[in-house]
């Protein structure tokens, strides 16, 4: 059991750019390649990337690159492996932690309207719910300085799925309670530590200020707005359940269908969508359609990833990442939820965009595939789409 819940664990963080931007550096410096050679200049070599990680394992991997009014949409492998059904590019994953950057928005919308103040303090609108709450800021909440404990970090969270019980619920509210067990890892404010509960904190304030849903929210400010029609925020397992199914290894091969598995990290992590419609996420985010130009610059306000280890350049802001490349930098996210991987990168202006997701957990396709899909993603990011 303890193999199960570690293996399970390794599916359930985000991976931060902090290991991205360390992976793609190694990438590139082990391979002697170079800002110049990054360039593929051609979507077929873009193709035959994508057909080599499902050689090398991958079921399957879609992938959605613009550049400027150029853009690519290329699908291969399977979304299903028991039934071989081909993957397609308009496939829906649960993008994982990818949802922090949305719910961010929101919050930052709600600071425009004069509903809340980013240094507000948590207690103001969730009294007792978490310690420190009249320390705790809503900014601290958005950019992980505030000390709270991950519950991804503690074991009870992942029991029932373990049992079997893929459906189990989990409330916010009960997760949050299950974080705050434990003492805070810092005092608020005094550094940068990556945890699920604060998103919880913020969806939670959210509904809050507006006496609404959460879901709700994301629909009526950024779903509906920009056309994200494959775009949905699940409660259970039974609604929007994504079409690439999701696969991940626990003690050894081959991979368990994990796809009806509960979106039980809700405000930090539960959002299905496709790989279009994220693009077209970020660029409006990127663009300023979705936010104030000062909103905008407070998002990308980063603090170094684990403070003692900021790496070329890379950082956390406002729910969103700041990654150097070997062409610029991009700003996006990287997340996971137990069977899915996806990555989206967005250069400032919002023009120049790639998206990658695979239907197989992280740890897996690291073991098997090493570097080969920051290499993908770094590509199709600095190539052009001719």
């Amino acid at each position: 059991m303890l193999v199960q819940a570690n293996a399970l664990k390794r599916f359930t963080d985000h991976l931060p750019a902090l290991f991205l931007a360390f992976a793609v550096v190694a990438l590139l410096a082990g391979s002697g390649a170079s800002a110049a050679s990054a360039d593929t200049g051609a979507k077929p070599a873009l193709g035959k990337s994508l057909a080599g990680l499902v050689k090398a394992g991958a079921p399957g991997v879609t992938l959605f690159v613009r550049h400027g009014d150029a853009t690519a949409s290329l699908a291969r492998g399977v979304s299903d492996t028991a039934s071989r059904t081909p993957m397609r590019g308009r496939d829906t994953f649960r993008i994982g932690s990818l949802t922090k950057s949305y719910v961010a928005i929101v919050v930052l919308q709600l600071e425009e309207e004069g509903k809340l103040s980013l240094e507000d303090p948590v207690d103001r609108f969730v009294p007792g719910l978490v310690p420190d709450g009249e320390r705790i800021t809503i900014h601290e909440l958005l950019d992980h300085t505030s000390g709270l404990f991950d519950y991804e970090d503690d074991p009870r969270v992942l029991k029932p799925y373990l049992g079997g019980n893929l459906g189990f619920h989990w409330s916010p509210r009960k997760l949050v309670a299950i974080a705050v067990s434990h003492r805070p890892l810092f005092a608020p404010g005094a550094r940068y530590r990556y945890s699920n509960t604060n998103y919880l904190v913020a969806g939670l304030i959210v509904e809050a200020v507006t006496g609404s849903t959460l879901g709700r929210e994301l629909e009526q400010r950024i779903f509906r707005p920009l056309g994200l029609r494959h775009t949905a925020f699940p409660l259970s397992s039974h609604e929007a359940f994504p079409s690439a199914h999701g696969y991940f290894v626990l003690d050894r091969p081959p991979a368990t269908d994990i796809t009806g598995l509960s979106p039980y990290p809700w405000a930090s992590g539960a959002i299905v969508s496709d790989s279009r419609e994220v693009a077209r996420y970020y660029a409006a985010l990127l663009s300023g359609d979705l936010l104030s130009a000062a909103s905008l610059a407070a998002m990308k306000t980063t603090v170094g990833q684990g403070g003692e280890a900021d790496i070329s350049g890379a950082g956390y802001g406002l729910g969103i990442e700041k990654i150097p490349t070997s062409c610029g930098t991009a700003w996006g996210n990287g997340g996971n939820f137990p069977g899915y991987l996806v990555y989206a990168l967005t250069s400032a202006d919002g023009r120049r965009q790639v998206v990658l997701t695979i239907n197989e957990d992280p740890a897996s396709l690291r073991a098997r595939l090493g570097g080969m899909y920051f290499r993908v993603l770094e590509d199709a990011f600095c190539a052009s789409t001719t």
